[in-house]
């Protein structure tokens, strides 16, 4: 569905994004996660051709964005952060005219016209001005202008921002909807929109990909080893990282400490018990997503 291959864009010398590749399948939800500044929206600008990259191409259904750009715009709804919609114009007025522009006509534009309705719950704001709406319904009318044609890929820039904690859930239950029969790639700053949504990840930091894959992959990635939090009665005289098999020590607190160990937890309290410490805990543990974000991106 979409294909990007060794994508890269200069602006000046500043390098926004350097030699990118990833795929993202039908079926699949694929979010680009990164600090500000890291390339996200560039990459979607590149594949809504709005902007022609320095080098490299990508391909959405089949189609090449540099020398297509024309028919590859029918293949993709865009959602960018602030979307462009004319506030005097009611909703439905506002929709009829951006199915117009898509070509619709007939029952075809009647048929579509009622589904992003019904699907992006704007029946009760049809007949109000764009300019009138909350946060919420003006990000359902951007999502509604972006699903109008019935397009196989849906690219979507920070699609949550601005929106409260009820107006979230339902903006990722409808994009989780969309996605069983669509590609989806979205961006964001934001760890949990990555947790809730993602089926994959691609991590971004100055413009280059420093991980991508589904999060249990990119945790083996970044913790081939087992991590175990170990607490302690009281805080050991001796020194972790030089016990056999313990190949490195995050200190929490003077009791608390994040361990690495190769091996099974009975043997790390083994060893550790051999040594006369008194062991309060000790037990494997589930880094977050925003823990190895933070260590992937300080590495990078």
């Amino acid at each position: 569905m979409v294909e990007a291959q060794g994508l890269t864009m200069h602006y000046g010398p500043v390098v926004a994004v350097s030699d990118l590749s990833f795929k993202v399948d039908k079926g699949e939800i694929l979010g680009l996660l990164g600090p500000n500044g890291a390339g996200k929206t560039t990459i979607l600008k590149i594949l809504s051709t709005q902007i022609v990259p320095t080098a490299g191409t990508a391909r959405i259904n089949g189609l090449d964005v540099l020398e297509q750009p024309e028919r590859v715009r029918s293949q993709f709804g865009y959602l960018p952060e602030n979307p462009p919609l004319y506030n005097d114009m009611e909703v439905e007025e506002y929709l009829s005219f951006v199915a117009a522009a898509r070509g619709l006509s007939g029952t075809k534009k009647a048929s579509r016209l009622d589904w992003v309705i019904s699907a992006c719950g704007l029946s009760s704001v049809l007949r109000k001005p764009i300019g009138t709406l909350s946060k919420g319904f003006r990000q359902r009318v951007g999502l509604a202008q972006a699903l109008i044609h019935d397009p196989p890929v849906l690219i979507l820039d920070e699609p949550t921002t601005g929106l409260d904690p009820l107006q979230i859930a339902e903006m990722r239950k409808l994009i989780r909807e969309l996605a069983r029969d669509k590609a989806v790639i979205f961006s964001t700053h934001i760890l949990q929109e990555v947790e809730a949504l993602a089926d994959r990840v691609l991590i971004l930091n100055q413009g280059r990909m420093v991980a991508c894959g589904t999060q249990k992959e990119i945790y083996r990635l970044v913790f081939p080893k087992p991590v175990y939090r170990v607490v302690f009665e009281e805080s050991p005289s001796f020194e972790l990282t030089r016990l056999s098999g313990i190949e490195e020590v995050v200190p929490l607190s003077d009791t608390e400490y994040r361990v690495i160990f190769e091996g099974e937890p009975s043997a790390l309290l083994c060893t550790l018990c051999d040594r006369g410490a008194r062991v309060r805990e000790c037990f494997r543990e589930a880094l977050s997503l925003e823990e190895i974000f933070l260590r992937l991106v300080e590495e990078s």
